[in-house]
């Protein structure tokens, strides 16, 4: 599929080329710039990564030196997407995107992108080259599905790798030779995947009006409604029985919780397709994970 082309026209923006004003406003170019970087699932994938950092006792500079690497990485992807994603979002009129509302530039968001890049990659040696190595990883991956593994059948396969590089990268940026576990790796791609799925869920039209067709638009709106929970529930059982020891009561609480939301998410995407309580109910059950993750006990996580 043919991505959209940035070079030929690099502030191709009409309303920004009508109204130069609109470069000088940096309130609005901050702005801009903090929506362009999908900000929401930046700061949850940020806290996260630092919550787990915290978690497993690491110092406070690997914290801060997580925190920033993850930081960075996140907003390259964000602002590549939407960068990328200019031409499309433009053609079916996504007045929530800042390209399309003018107050910022696909070539902009370029260079935000590519300087991102760059400081989570410095900020990331100190804590050694394999973790470094993992993380510029999961950042290639999320860069691999914006440029255009998002408009085909392994959609899904960027997900999956990123989210279980993430928390290996917090693993291996500890002091010591602790690695992750092979059950953390696997609730981090699972999760992943079912996110992917979630995600996609609002757009699913605007996607497909622009040529864009993923897993989850060629699996359908149900089947992909149904999936994206189960997925996230499969996610939510390993955290509960993949650390060794018999499950936590807590854990296991919360994750027969999860399960139940995440088996009423299926049933109202068999029912009514065109909801929207799926992909609600479906955030719901990765944030349960995430707790799930918490209680089970994160010293667990490194072997």
């Amino acid at each position: 599929m043919r991505e959209p082309s940035t070079t030929s026209d690099p502030d191709p923006d009409p309303a920004v080329r009508r109204d130069p004003a609109r470069r000088a406003a940096p309130g609005r170019t901050l702005a801009g710039l903090v929506r362009a970087s999908h900000a929401g699932p930046t700061v949850v994938v940020t806290g996260l990564a630092t919550a787990l950092a915290v978690g497993l006792a690491a110092p406070p500079r690997t914290v801060l030196l997580v925190l920033v690497v993850v930081l960075a990485g996140q907003l390259s992807i964000g602002w590549s997407n939407d960068w990328l994603d200019a031409a499309r979002d433009r053609a079916v009129a996504r007045a929530d995107k800042p390209v399309v509302a003018g107050t910022v530039t696909a070539r902009l968001l370029r260079g935000a992108a590519v300087a991102a890049v760059v400081v989570s990659v410095l900020a990331s040696l100190p804590t050694g080259a394999l973790a470094a190595g993992t993380h510029l990883v999961a950042v290639a991956a999320g860069w691999a599905y914006n440029l255009g593994l998002k408009a085909t059948a392994a959609s899904w396969l960027p997900y999956a790798l990123a989210f279980a590089l993430l928390p290996g990268f917090v693993v291996l940026a500890l002091p010591g030779p602790g690695r992750p576990a092979g059950w953390l790796l696997a609730v981090g791609a699972l999760l992943g995947v079912g996110a992917h799925l979630a995600n996609v869920l609002p757009d699913l039209e605007d996607d497909a009006a622009t040529g864009v067709r993923g897993l989850p638009h060629r699996l359908g709106r149900r089947a992909a409604s149904v999936l994206a929970p189960a997925v996230l529930a499969v996610a939510v059982v390993v955290a509960v029985l993949g650390p060794p020891g018999p499950p936590r009561a807590a854990a296991a609480t919360v994750g027969v919780v999860a399960v139940l939301v995440g088996v009423v998410a299926g049933l109202v995407g068999l029912r009514r397709g065109r909801s929207r309580a799926p992909f609600t109910l479906a955030m719901v059950v990765a944030v349960l994970c995430v707790v799930v993750l918490g209680l089970s006990g994160t010293s667990r996580a490194v072997v």
